[in-house]
């Protein structure tokens, strides 16, 4: 498999920690307790793993790809190499989930957010992050006459659904109904469900005064109706 169509196929794991990560840890203390047990389903290089180390001291992450798991494994307590729609851990072992913009490319996005729960104790609780629908750029890139192309591509989510998934077969989007009917029938409720717009750590660096000036306006939008055209779904989700 070449790197790109890794890329297409798994997407691009966390390789740095700026603001964006760090606000998204931000958003993980807040909304689940983080000193238990937990599991980053599609941990990636470890990144988050590596940032919960002050707060937990058992810290265990899947991973489908080896050489990613590896770098992982030097972050947590534990890796396991597998996919997230079979997950070799026990019923209820986990004090908290950890999906950060993952489910998007699992093979079987129902089957994943089943053994989340299945793993999670009851009362513990899993965070979901991905992709937003109404944001009005496509992250992951597209096929375009059998080749994939690579970047942030602008009005592909917003076509007729056979068409989008045309061209991004290899990524789901999703809409605030569409995350909430994945976890239909699976024993949680809804904690906390809203979505937010990204770190724009990029732009920031090219300009910061055009960057922070951005992050004001897009977060303070995140408290209007505006909100609808965030980057990514935060899902909060209580075991029963």
């Amino acid at each position: 498999m070449t790197y790109s169509e890794k890329a297409a196929l798994r997407g691009e794991p966390g390789y740095v920690w700026r603001s964006g990560q760090e606000r998204r840890l931000g958003m993980i203390r807040q909304h689940a307790d983080v000193s238990g047990r937990i599991l980053d389903d599609g941990c990636g290089l470890g990144t988050y793993l590596a940032a919960l180390n002050p707060y937990s001291s058992s810290r265990f992450g899947i991973e489908v790809e080896a050489d990613r798991a590896a770098h992982a494994l030097k972050r947590a307590t534990g890796v396991a190499l597998g996919v997230g729609e079979a997950l070799p851990f026990p019923d209820g072992c986990f004090d908290f989930v950890l999906s950060n913009e993952v489910i998007e490319h699992v093979a079987d996005d129902r089957r994943y957010a089943a053994e989340m729960v299945r793993v999670t104790r009851p009362g513990g609780r899993i965070l979901v992050f991905c992709p937003n629908r109404w944001y009005p750029v496509e992250q992951h890139g597209i096929f375009w006459r059998g080749n994939y192309k690579f970047g942030n591509i602008p009005l592909v989510n917003y076509l007729p659904r056979p068409l989008r998934n045309r061209l991004a077969p290899h990524v789901r989007t999703y809409s605030a109904s569409d995350l909430r009917r994945v976890f239909r029938q699976l024993p949680v409720k809804i904690a906390h469900q809203s979505r937010i717009f990204g770190g724009y750590d990029n732009i920031e660096a090219r300009s910061l005064r055009l960057g922070s000036l951005l992050k004001r306006v897009l977060y303070a939008a995140e408290s209007t109706p505006l909100q609808a055209l965030g980057i990514s779904h935060l899902l909060v989700l209580e075991k029963r």
